[in-house]
């Protein structure tokens, strides 16, 4: 598994972990989905995503979107 594909994975299962807990616990649980989204979409732009940096010290081999 390569980093870009971690990243997505964990971005999705991120966002539906807050929508069931926004279900099931609090509605402010969403804001964990805005901040994932909002995460997304600067990465997209800029190519700048922390858990990228921190996959790529830990070894973890790098895709084409993350460098």
């Amino acid at each position: 598994m390569n980093i870009d594909r971690f990243v997505l994975g964990f971005a999705g299962a991120m966002v539906l972990l807050s929508a069931v807990l926004a279900w099931q616990v609090n509605t402010w649980w969403l804001l964990l989905t805005a901040f994932v989204g909002l995460n997304l979409f600067q990465s997209a732009f800029t190519g700048f995503c922390p858990l990228a940096i921190i996959l790529a010290k830990l070894g973890i081999k790098s895709g084409c979107a993350f460098k």
